[in-house]
């Protein structure tokens, strides 16, 4: 069987990943080399065996593997038919420098919850438009890595959470075609990222990015109904493009934009 050395490179529009590398090698070795960046791994095929610091280690199923930055790695196929990866590239906005002493006591990190949210991230960089999913649950995901390699006592709800999970809810009404970042909310309402998502999604048991494509999803229905046609809808209603537009109606109304306009 001839080597495989199958790439995807690029880097999205959401603050703090610097890229997104998939990759399928079945006999390349990675010599020792050091990145600037967090190496968030995943691997959906075959395993990895990797150095780090001199230690030795390896990606069993179902595990995270978070390699710092600076430290020296190298990595090759632990299995015959090598292996398939996902990665991101994080900056220090998402991963502070103190993790990476856990980091290198313990990279991998064997936690179902985590590796679906990572898997789950991968599926929203695929495609333009989904930014603000990509970034609420890249910020989830962050602060289940500082849990992890930082474990502490679960804080107590805050009274304060569900006034803050309304006003989050009126700036994505306000804000339904332009849309809005997670930074860029945080800072309005004077609350961290992470501690946003969850008081929204525990005041209204949806995701913020969930709740602002069903609005979406809702004024498209309105406007095919109305008579206009797809692509101008896509781009009245804060979709990318028509195939955004076609992807999320589908999932939610369970028929193509175009096939709903028709019936």
């Amino acid at each position: 069987m001839a080597p495989q050395r199958e790439i995807s490179a690029w880097r999205p529009s959401v603050p703090g990943i610097v890229e997104v590398f998939h990759a399928h090698y079945t006999e390349y070795a990675y010599p020792m080399h050091v990145h600037e960046a967090w190496t968030l791994l995943i691997v959906d095929d075959g395993a990895v065996r990797y150095d780090l610091d001199r230690h030795e280690h390896g990606t069993p199923h179902d595990t995270v593997s978070l390699l710092p930055p600076h430290i020296p790695h190298n990595g090759a196929p632990a299995t015959e038919h090598g292996f398939r990866k996902r990665v991101l590239y994080l900056d220090s906005s998402r991963l502070a420098d103190d993790l990476i002493g856990p980091a290198v006591d313990g990279p991998d990190l064997a936690d179902p919850v985590l590796r679906r949210r990572v898997g789950q991230l991968h599926t929203a960089l695929a495609d333009p438009g989904d930014e603000l999913e990509a970034d609420s649950r890249l910020t989830l995901i962050a602060d289940r890595l500082r849990g992890l390699l930082r474990p502490r006592s679960a804080a107590e709800p805050s009274p304060a959470d569900r006034p803050l999970a309304h006003r989050l809810r009126e700036l994505l009404d306000e804000r339904l075609v332009e849309g809005i970042t997670l930074d860029e909310a945080a800072l309005l309402v004077h609350a961290h990222p992470a501690h946003l998502v969850r008081a929204f999604s525990g005041a209204f048991g949806i995701a913020p990015h969930q709740y602002l494509m069903s609005r979406r999803v809702d004024r498209a229905r309105h406007l095919l109904l109305g008579g206009r046609p797809p692509g101008e809808v896509a781009t009245a209603t804060g979709f990318y493009d028509q195939s955004h537009l076609t992807r999320h109606f589908r999932r939610l109304v369970g028929v193509t934009p175009g096939r709903y306009a028709r019936s």
